[in-house]
């Protein structure tokens, strides 16, 4: 969090004092932690930061609001002062009129967190054809919906079939890399990570294949064959005793590796088809939500060759799950895709807590929840914000709107005291004021 600089000409002693408040303003607040990747830290979808805002509207707890160059599906990301998100421009912005795929490109977006001014937006200009905008799957999410990863030096996007690339923080491309070139007609949506020197793409669509790349060059360290069906974002998950395992699901199986060499290490039959959602892992426990006809499964990790019994702590089946689940204080937390329903389970008997309906009916969920200040923030794509107290007792504290008539389907990140929600129109920063 010491990177990046405040290059501002100090003209009078006003100006130095302002510039001295504010600095040491977000320093303060970025002890509490980036947000450097899809869910936050460890993709948990947890933040320790506190006095985000319960309540909000068009005008209340609104800091600022940055219209985008364009619709994405795609979470924002957090390192330091700036905030980076991708979208997308040219094609695929009416379903009644979608226009010229030869115009299709993508957008890396960079924005100042302290004001929401776009310091630089970078267009990417998309490897063709593409999945046709006319299909159901890709209209609902359209051709951004990968989030970014950012480190100290660098910010990498994923495009699909168009490939990787890396950007420094202030928008020169640096690599590019592709990792396949098929294309599906439910596009392509799982997001990147990083561990150690490596960049950790899954490119189940484009060469069913899970690829690590040297974060620095953009080079191919190991490629892992066979992931199948798979759009959710590998997790990296740590086994009592000190070893790490990536973990994917998909394909009505899930799969660990070994991440420095890509080594399959164990595999098990889970769930009945394709996967959407990140796992979380506590404690050497890896939670899923599998596939679209409601799989939830608790499994040990740390197995090898062909696992299940023995490993598996629990299984159900509950609806349609949307998103990935939440682990805290030994509770589950996730919400259905479409009946409007919150859940909370207990993580070491996957026994129901609760079951509730939130008010007013929400429509479709495709956004994961976060975790944050006690609270469970849920976005529904058209009928806004849910914030619920976090523990195993059903309370719905709030219902928010903000007026905007564009679908929100990406998760929500957290910055300091800040709370941030983006639509397919704009980009909003919630705090308390």
């Amino acid at each position: 969090m010491t990177w990046w600089r405040w290059c501002i000409t100090c003209l009078t002693l006003t100006g130095c004092l302002v510039i001295v408040l504010v600095t040491t303003k977000l320093t303060a607040e970025e002890k509490v932690g980036d947000w450097p990747q899809f869910r936050g830290p460890g993709s948990r979808g947890v933040s320790p930061a506190t006095g985000l805002p319960v309540t909000w509207d068009e005008q209340k707890n609104v800091l600022w609001k940055t219209e985008l160059p364009g619709p994405g599906t795609s979470s924002p990301i957090v390192v330091g002062d700036r905030i980076f998100l991708t979208c997308y421009t040219g094609y695929g912005l009416s379903r009644r009129h979608p226009g010229d795929m030869n115009q299709l490109y993508r957008h890396v977006v960079c924005v100042q967190r302290d004001d929401g001014r776009i310091l630089w937006n970078v267009a990417v200009k998309a490897d063709l054809p593409e999945t046709p905008f006319e299909r159901d799957h890709v209209a609902a999410h359209g051709y951004a919906s990968s989030t970014p990863v950012a480190d100290a030096e660098r910010v990498y996007v994923f495009f699909g079939k168009s490939g990787v690339y890396a950007f420094d923080h202030a928008g020169k491309q640096l690599w590019h890399a592709r990792v396949g070139n098929r294309i599906h007609d439910q596009g392509s949506g799982s997001s990147l990570i990083l561990h150690q020197d490596l960049l950790i793409v899954n490119a189940s669509v484009e060469s069913e294949a899970l690829v690590a790349l040297n974060r620095r060059t953009g080079q191919e360290v190991w490629r892992a064959e066979g992931v199948r069906e798979s759009w959710t974002t590998p997790v990296l998950v740590a086994i009592p005793g000190g070893a790490v395992e990536l973990v994917v699901a998909g394909g009505g199986r899930m799969l660990g590796f070994d991440p420095g060499n890509g080594r399959l290490l164990w595999s098990c039959r889970a769930g009945e088809g394709d996967a959407v959602a990140t796992p979380v892992a506590h404690h050497g426990v890896i939670y899923a939500l599998l596939d679209r006809g409601g799989s939830v499964l608790a499994l040990r990790a740390g197995g090898r060759g062909e696992v299940r019994p023995g490993h598996e702590v629990w299984s159900k089946r509950l609806g349609k799950p949307a998103g990935s689940p939440v682990y805290h204080e030994g509770y589950l937390y996730f919400a259905h895709a479409s009946h409007g329903i919150a859940y909370c389970l207990n993580a070491a008997s996957g026994e129901v807590v609760y079951q509730e309906r939130l008010t007013p009916a929400p429509g479709d969920i495709f956004a994961s929840p976060i975790l944050a200040d006690g609270k469970l923030y849920y976005v529904s794509r058209e009928r806004g914000t849910y914030v619920l107290a976090a523990g195993p007792k059903f309370r719905q504290l709030a219902h928010n709107t903000l007026g905007d008539r564009s679908p929100f389907n990406a998760s929500p990140a957290v910055s300091g005291h800040r709370l941030l929600l983006r639509s397919d129109r704009a980009l909003y920063c919630l705090a308390v004021r």
